[in-house]
């Protein structure tokens, strides 16, 4: 989708702070905003594409406010109103309204396993693939209404297939649909000159990874 959250290649945005020896966790609530959206997933009821897709839909002001974890709280509450989990007045309050309906909760002995056993989005399924390395391509100018992974500054440019990571998960309609139209991945590169202009050294160079429909032969 057109986001704030896009925000790779635009200019004006002033530059990154690198913070050093940064911690993990900032304050103990940024710990447990990550543990309460693993845990829900236990559930089942989105895929870390729908997750993505939450957190797009910040507001823009709040977004571009907001710290990482608050982010991923906006997604996570998002996600739980959406799915039916909790009513906006349980969020608002803190309160459950009535006991939970959640027949098997996560409990602390099965977390580390669960983790382990979290599905891939590579897959075995046998889809020809539409490009091979060294295959010149252009990246869709598209700007869909929902969750895509071709970034803004990519669309309409010409690249060069570097190599085929395989089939996998198209995050696009995952993230929409629950569909997860196998195709093939690829690292694209393309001249920083093509993406920036003149300006941009001859010599460099951004690699993007990117689905079969995210592309079109140049």
């Amino acid at each position: 989708m057109n986001g704030v959250h896009d925000l790779g290649g635009m200019h004006g945005m002033g530059p990154v702070d690198i913070e050093k020896n940064e911690p993990v966790f900032h304050t103990r609530w940024e710990a447990r905003v990550l543990a309460l959206h693993l845990a829900c997933n236990f559930l089942g009821r989105w895929n870390i594409d729908m997750g993505r897709y939450a957190r797009e839909r910040m507001p823009p002001a709040e977004y571009l406010a907001a710290s990482y974890y608050e982010k991923w709280l906006y997604g996570l509450e998002t996600l739980l109103l959406e799915q039916d989990l909790v009513t906006a007045r349980e969020l608002e309050s803190g309160r459950a309204a009535s006991r939970s309906g959640w027949a098997n909760p996560l409990r602390a002995d099965e977390v580390a396993n669960f983790l382990r056993n979290r599905r891939c989005a590579r897959l075995d399924d046998a889809v020809p693939p539409k490009f091979k390395a060294g295959d010149a391509v252009l990246a869709r100018n598209e700007h869909p209404t929902g969750h895509t992974r071709l970034p803004r500054y990519a669309r309409g440019k010409r690249g060069s297939v570097d190599r085929d990571h395989g089939v996998f998960i198209f995050a696009d309609s995952h993230a929409m649909s629950r569909d997860r139209k196998p195709q093939h991945c690829y690292s694209v590169r393309f001249a920083a000159r093509e993406l920036w202009g003149s300006g941009a050294a001859a010599r460099d160079g951004v690699y993007v990874d990117l689905w079969d429909d995210h592309l079109e032969p140049a």
